[in-house]
Protein backbone atom coordinates (compact mmCIF):
# COMPACT_ATOMS: atom_id res chain seq x y z
CA UNK A 1 0.00 0.00 0.00
CA UNK A 2 1.65 3.35 -1.28
CA UNK A 3 1.40 6.46 0.80
CA UNK A 4 2.34 9.89 -1.00
CA UNK A 5 4.29 12.44 1.47
CA UNK A 6 2.14 15.10 -0.55
CA UNK A 7 -1.20 13.53 1.22
CA UNK A 8 0.19 12.85 4.71
CA UNK A 9 -0.86 15.38 6.72
CA UNK A 10 -4.17 14.21 5.60
CA UNK A 11 -4.32 11.00 6.39
CA UNK A 12 -2.34 11.92 9.64
CA UNK A 13 -6.21 14.11 10.14
CA UNK A 14 -8.13 11.17 9.33
CA UNK A 15 -6.24 9.03 11.53
CA UNK A 16 -6.99 11.32 14.73
CA UNK A 17 -10.57 11.95 13.69
CA UNK A 18 -11.30 8.02 13.42
CA UNK A 19 -8.80 6.77 16.51
CA UNK A 20 -11.17 9.77 18.57
CA UNK A 21 -14.71 8.45 17.19
CA UNK A 22 -13.60 4.90 17.52
CA UNK A 23 -12.15 5.40 20.92
CA UNK A 24 -15.62 6.44 21.81
CA UNK A 25 -17.49 3.84 20.23
CA UNK A 26 -15.59 1.68 21.61
CA UNK A 27 -14.42 2.72 25.03
CA UNK A 28 -13.89 -1.03 26.44
CA UNK A 29 -11.42 -2.05 23.86
CA UNK A 30 -9.93 1.49 24.04
CA UNK A 31 -9.01 0.89 27.79
CA UNK A 32 -7.89 -2.92 27.06
CA UNK A 33 -5.56 -1.39 23.99
CA UNK A 34 -3.98 1.16 26.22
CA UNK A 35 -3.40 -1.01 29.36
CA UNK A 36 -1.43 -2.84 27.04
CA UNK A 37 1.84 -1.97 28.89
CA UNK A 38 5.52 -2.72 29.88
CA UNK A 39 7.19 -0.05 32.22
CA UNK A 40 4.56 2.84 31.17
CA UNK A 41 5.32 2.34 27.93
CA UNK A 42 2.21 1.41 25.22
CA UNK A 43 3.27 -1.77 23.99
CA UNK A 44 0.90 -1.76 20.23
CA UNK A 45 2.50 1.78 20.42
CA UNK A 46 5.69 0.69 20.34
CA UNK A 47 5.39 -1.91 18.13
CA UNK A 48 4.57 0.67 15.13
CA UNK A 49 7.05 2.95 16.36
CA UNK A 50 9.59 0.67 15.94
CA UNK A 51 8.85 -0.40 12.80
CA UNK A 52 9.22 3.27 11.70
CA UNK A 53 12.10 3.24 13.53
CA UNK A 54 13.87 0.58 12.05
CA UNK A 55 14.84 1.96 8.76
CA UNK A 56 16.34 4.85 10.10
CA UNK A 57 18.50 2.56 12.39
CA UNK A 58 19.21 0.57 8.89
CA UNK A 59 20.75 3.36 7.04
CA UNK A 60 23.15 4.52 9.58
CA UNK A 61 26.85 4.41 8.58
CA UNK A 62 28.73 3.62 11.51
CA UNK A 63 31.85 3.91 9.53
CA UNK A 64 30.97 7.85 9.84
CA UNK A 65 31.40 8.01 13.64
CA UNK A 66 35.10 9.04 13.04
CA UNK A 67 33.48 12.03 12.33
CA UNK A 68 31.30 13.32 15.24
CA UNK A 69 33.97 15.43 16.26
CA UNK A 70 32.95 17.68 13.64
CA UNK A 71 29.50 17.77 14.68
CA UNK A 72 30.47 18.53 18.48
CA UNK A 73 28.63 22.33 18.04
CA UNK A 74 25.27 20.54 16.98
CA UNK A 75 25.20 18.28 20.17
CA UNK A 76 26.18 21.23 22.27
CA UNK A 77 23.59 24.05 20.57
CA UNK A 78 20.82 21.28 21.41
CA UNK A 79 22.09 20.46 24.93
CA UNK A 80 21.99 24.21 26.12
CA UNK A 81 18.08 24.70 24.35
CA UNK A 82 17.52 21.25 25.71
CA UNK A 83 18.50 21.88 29.45
CA UNK A 84 18.72 25.76 29.70
CA UNK A 85 16.27 27.01 27.69
CA UNK A 86 13.13 25.14 27.19
CA UNK A 87 12.46 24.13 30.68
CA UNK A 88 12.41 27.75 32.35
CA UNK A 89 10.61 28.66 28.61
CA UNK A 90 8.01 26.41 28.99
CA UNK A 91 7.39 27.41 32.68
CA UNK A 92 7.13 30.89 31.69
CA UNK A 93 4.64 30.34 28.96
CA UNK A 94 2.68 27.73 30.81
CA UNK A 95 2.22 30.29 33.47
CA UNK A 96 1.22 33.23 31.35
CA UNK A 97 -1.31 31.56 29.78
CA UNK A 98 -3.15 29.47 32.57
CA UNK A 99 -2.79 31.83 35.06
CA UNK A 100 -3.09 35.05 33.61
CA UNK A 101 -4.91 34.97 29.79
CA UNK A 102 -7.04 32.29 31.55
CA UNK A 103 -7.20 33.60 34.46
CA UNK A 104 -10.98 33.95 34.14
CA UNK A 105 -12.10 30.66 32.68
CA UNK A 106 -9.98 28.01 34.59
CA UNK A 107 -10.15 27.47 38.48
CA UNK A 108 -6.91 28.48 39.97
CA UNK A 109 -5.89 24.85 41.35
CA UNK A 110 -6.95 23.23 38.07
CA UNK A 111 -4.38 25.63 36.69
CA UNK A 112 -1.70 25.09 38.46
CA UNK A 113 -1.72 21.21 37.74
CA UNK A 114 -2.36 21.85 34.15
CA UNK A 115 1.48 24.08 34.44
CA UNK A 116 2.69 21.26 36.07
CA UNK A 117 1.91 19.14 33.78
CA UNK A 118 3.33 21.45 31.05
CA UNK A 119 6.28 21.76 32.95
CA UNK A 120 7.06 18.49 32.97
CA UNK A 121 6.92 17.85 29.43
CA UNK A 122 9.08 20.94 29.58
CA UNK A 123 11.87 18.69 31.40
CA UNK A 124 11.91 15.49 29.78
CA UNK A 125 13.58 15.67 25.98
CA UNK A 126 13.40 14.00 23.62
CA UNK A 127 11.38 10.70 22.54
CA UNK A 128 11.44 7.62 20.23
CA UNK A 129 9.39 9.12 18.03
CA UNK A 130 12.75 12.04 17.31
CA UNK A 131 13.96 8.94 15.37
CA UNK A 132 11.09 8.96 12.95
CA UNK A 133 10.72 13.02 12.46
CA UNK A 134 14.52 12.52 11.78
CA UNK A 135 14.25 9.99 9.32
CA UNK A 136 11.33 12.09 6.99
CA UNK A 137 13.45 14.82 6.83
CA UNK A 138 16.51 13.30 6.12
CA UNK A 139 18.46 14.09 9.19
CA UNK A 140 21.44 12.49 9.71
CA UNK A 141 21.01 9.58 11.41
CA UNK A 142 23.84 8.65 13.29
CA UNK A 143 23.52 12.36 15.05
CA UNK A 144 20.01 11.71 15.64
CA UNK A 145 20.75 8.53 17.58
CA UNK A 146 23.77 9.74 19.39
CA UNK A 147 22.08 12.99 20.63
CA UNK A 148 18.97 11.20 21.93
CA UNK A 149 21.44 8.95 23.62
CA UNK A 150 22.92 11.66 25.23
CA UNK A 151 20.03 13.08 26.70
CA UNK A 152 18.58 10.38 28.29
CA UNK A 153 21.55 9.66 30.28
CA UNK A 154 21.83 13.61 31.12
CA UNK A 155 17.58 13.31 31.85
CA UNK A 156 18.93 10.98 35.00
CA UNK A 157 20.69 13.62 36.68
CA UNK A 158 18.81 16.50 35.38
CA UNK A 159 14.87 15.27 35.65
CA UNK A 160 14.68 15.90 39.81
CA UNK A 161 17.17 18.64 39.82
CA UNK A 162 15.06 20.43 37.45
CA UNK A 163 11.69 19.29 38.81
CA UNK A 164 12.94 20.86 42.78
CA UNK A 165 13.51 23.94 41.11
CA UNK A 166 10.49 24.22 38.82
CA UNK A 167 7.72 22.31 40.69
CA UNK A 168 9.18 22.80 44.55
CA UNK A 169 9.49 19.04 44.97
CA UNK A 170 12.36 18.75 47.21
CA UNK A 171 12.44 14.40 45.92
CA UNK A 172 11.00 13.01 43.45
CA UNK A 173 11.57 9.24 42.22
CA UNK A 174 12.37 9.23 37.84
CA UNK A 175 10.94 6.03 37.29
CA UNK A 176 13.78 4.63 35.69
CA UNK A 177 11.94 1.61 34.24
CA UNK A 178 10.24 4.01 32.03
CA UNK A 179 13.35 5.43 30.85
CA UNK A 180 15.72 2.50 30.63
CA UNK A 181 12.89 0.66 29.02
CA UNK A 182 12.14 3.53 26.08
CA UNK A 183 16.50 3.00 25.58
CA UNK A 184 15.98 -0.94 25.11
CA UNK A 185 12.93 -0.93 23.33
CA UNK A 186 13.54 2.57 21.09
CA UNK A 187 17.34 2.16 20.51
CA UNK A 188 18.97 -0.73 21.64
CA UNK A 189 16.75 -3.66 19.63
CA UNK A 190 16.17 -2.06 16.40
CA UNK A 191 20.21 -0.52 16.43
CA UNK A 192 21.36 -3.88 16.92
CA UNK A 193 19.01 -5.72 14.75
CA UNK A 194 19.73 -3.76 12.04
CA UNK A 195 23.41 -4.07 12.28
CA UNK A 196 22.52 -8.05 12.25
CA UNK A 197 20.89 -7.41 9.16
CA UNK A 198 23.45 -5.11 7.65
CA UNK A 199 26.24 -7.65 8.43
CA UNK A 200 24.26 -11.05 7.11
CA UNK A 201 23.39 -9.11 3.65
CA UNK A 202 26.36 -7.56 3.33
CA UNK A 203 25.74 -5.32 0.35
CA UNK A 204 24.64 -1.49 0.08
CA UNK A 205 22.87 -2.07 -2.70
CA UNK A 206 20.44 -4.54 -1.21
CA UNK A 207 20.38 -2.65 1.65
CA UNK A 208 19.80 0.19 -0.35
CA UNK A 209 16.34 -1.61 -2.03
CA UNK A 210 15.49 -2.04 1.56
CA UNK A 211 15.33 1.33 2.67
CA UNK A 212 13.80 2.29 -0.52
CA UNK A 213 10.87 -0.38 -0.21
CA UNK A 214 10.07 0.12 3.75
CA UNK A 215 9.05 4.30 2.96
CA UNK A 216 5.72 3.47 2.44
CA UNK A 217 5.58 0.53 5.35
CA UNK A 218 7.11 3.72 7.80
CA UNK A 219 4.86 6.20 6.61
CA UNK A 220 1.91 3.69 6.89
CA UNK A 221 2.71 2.86 10.94
CA UNK A 222 2.80 6.52 11.47
CA UNK A 223 -0.47 6.52 10.60
CA UNK A 224 -1.49 3.76 12.69
CA UNK A 225 0.33 5.25 15.28
CA UNK A 226 -1.55 8.59 15.23
CA UNK A 227 -4.92 6.73 15.01
CA UNK A 228 -3.90 4.14 17.93
CA UNK A 229 -2.75 7.41 20.35
CA UNK A 230 -6.01 9.18 20.03
CA UNK A 231 -8.12 5.44 19.92
CA UNK A 232 -6.55 5.09 23.54
CA UNK A 233 -7.07 9.18 24.93
CA UNK A 234 -9.82 9.40 23.22
CA UNK A 235 -11.74 9.50 26.53
CA UNK A 236 -9.15 12.53 27.90
CA UNK A 237 -9.54 14.22 24.56
CA UNK A 238 -13.35 14.25 24.39
CA UNK A 239 -14.66 14.67 28.13
CA UNK A 240 -13.60 18.34 27.87
CA UNK A 241 -12.59 19.95 24.20
CA UNK A 242 -12.79 23.32 25.57
CA UNK A 243 -9.69 23.17 27.92
CA UNK A 244 -7.73 20.84 25.79
CA UNK A 245 -7.89 23.98 22.88
CA UNK A 246 -6.66 25.97 25.64
CA UNK A 247 -3.82 23.80 27.22
CA UNK A 248 -2.69 22.98 23.46
CA UNK A 249 -2.07 26.41 22.34
CA UNK A 250 0.94 27.42 24.89
CA UNK A 251 2.49 23.53 23.95
CA UNK A 252 2.38 24.45 20.28
CA UNK A 253 3.58 27.89 21.10
CA UNK A 254 6.91 26.75 22.96
CA UNK A 255 7.36 23.56 20.33
CA UNK A 256 7.39 26.11 17.62
CA UNK A 257 9.56 28.45 19.78
CA UNK A 258 12.38 25.95 20.60
CA UNK A 259 12.19 24.69 16.73
CA UNK A 260 13.08 28.10 15.79
CA UNK A 261 15.33 28.68 18.41
CA UNK A 262 17.22 25.83 17.84
CA UNK A 263 16.99 26.35 13.68
CA UNK A 264 18.35 29.80 13.73
CA UNK A 265 21.43 28.38 16.26
CA UNK A 266 22.26 26.07 14.25
CA UNK A 267 22.64 28.30 10.98
CA UNK A 268 24.66 31.14 13.10
CA UNK A 269 27.02 28.47 13.79
CA UNK A 270 27.09 27.05 10.42
CA UNK A 271 25.62 23.37 10.62
CA UNK A 272 23.99 21.76 8.19
CA UNK A 273 20.71 20.61 7.48
CA UNK A 274 21.49 17.43 8.24
CA UNK A 275 22.55 18.31 11.41
CA UNK A 276 20.26 21.52 11.86
CA UNK A 277 17.15 19.79 11.29
CA UNK A 278 17.61 16.43 13.60
CA UNK A 279 18.85 19.00 16.38
CA UNK A 280 16.10 21.32 16.23
CA UNK A 281 13.60 18.35 16.17
CA UNK A 282 15.18 16.55 19.02
CA UNK A 283 15.00 19.58 21.23
CA UNK A 284 11.72 20.52 20.34
CA UNK A 285 9.99 17.07 21.16
CA UNK A 286 9.53 15.52 24.57
CA UNK A 287 9.50 12.26 26.47
CA UNK A 288 5.85 12.33 26.91
CA UNK A 289 6.07 8.53 28.06
CA UNK A 290 7.80 9.80 31.27
CA UNK A 291 6.02 13.02 31.60
CA UNK A 292 2.63 10.58 31.81
CA UNK A 293 4.05 8.29 33.92
CA UNK A 294 5.38 11.34 36.41
CA UNK A 295 2.36 13.26 36.50
CA UNK A 296 -0.09 10.53 37.50
CA UNK A 297 2.78 9.18 40.27
CA UNK A 298 2.96 13.09 41.64
CA UNK A 299 -0.67 14.29 41.01
CA UNK A 300 -2.97 11.43 40.31
CA UNK A 301 -4.10 9.72 37.11
CA UNK A 302 -7.55 12.22 36.84
CA UNK A 303 -5.39 15.14 37.81
CA UNK A 304 -5.26 17.92 35.64
CA UNK A 305 -1.37 17.42 35.28
CA UNK A 306 -2.01 14.27 33.84
CA UNK A 307 -4.43 15.37 31.20
CA UNK A 308 -1.47 18.30 30.01
CA UNK A 309 0.84 15.28 29.46
CA UNK A 310 -1.51 13.90 27.27
CA UNK A 311 -2.91 16.47 25.48
CA UNK A 312 1.21 16.89 25.17
CA UNK A 313 1.35 13.67 23.39
CA UNK A 314 -1.76 14.33 20.68
CA UNK A 315 -0.38 17.63 19.84
CA UNK A 316 3.24 16.72 19.05
CA UNK A 317 1.90 14.63 16.30
CA UNK A 318 0.69 16.63 14.29
CA UNK A 319 2.64 19.42 14.56
CA UNK A 320 6.03 17.56 14.42
CA UNK A 321 5.01 16.14 10.97
CA UNK A 322 4.11 19.91 9.97
CA UNK A 323 7.91 20.86 11.09
CA UNK A 324 9.22 17.96 9.06
CA UNK A 325 7.53 19.60 5.82
CA UNK A 326 8.62 23.08 6.74
CA UNK A 327 11.99 21.91 7.30
CA UNK A 328 12.17 19.90 3.61
CA UNK A 329 10.99 22.95 2.03
CA UNK A 330 12.39 26.00 4.03
CA UNK A 331 15.62 28.03 2.47
CA UNK A 332 15.87 30.45 5.30
CA UNK A 333 15.79 28.08 8.41
CA UNK A 334 18.59 25.90 7.41
CA UNK A 335 22.45 25.45 5.07
CA UNK A 336 21.28 22.95 2.97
Amino acid sequence: MQFSDRYLSIWVFLAMCIGSLSGYLFPNLSQIIGGLELSRINLPIAILIWGMIFPMMLSIDFKSIINLKYKIKGFSIVLFINWLIKPVSMAIIAASFLYFLYGNFIDPVLAKEYVSGMILLGIAPCTAMVFVWSNLAKGDPLFTLIQVAINDLILILAFPFLSKILLGFNSIDIPLDTVFGSVIIFILVPLFLAIFLKNKINSEKRIKSILNKSKSYSLFFLILTVFLLFFVQSKSTLQNPIHIILISIPLIIQTLFIFYLTAFSMKFFRQKYSISCPGSMIAASNFFELAVAVSITLFGINSGAALATIVGVLVEVPLMLYLVNISKSSKILFIK
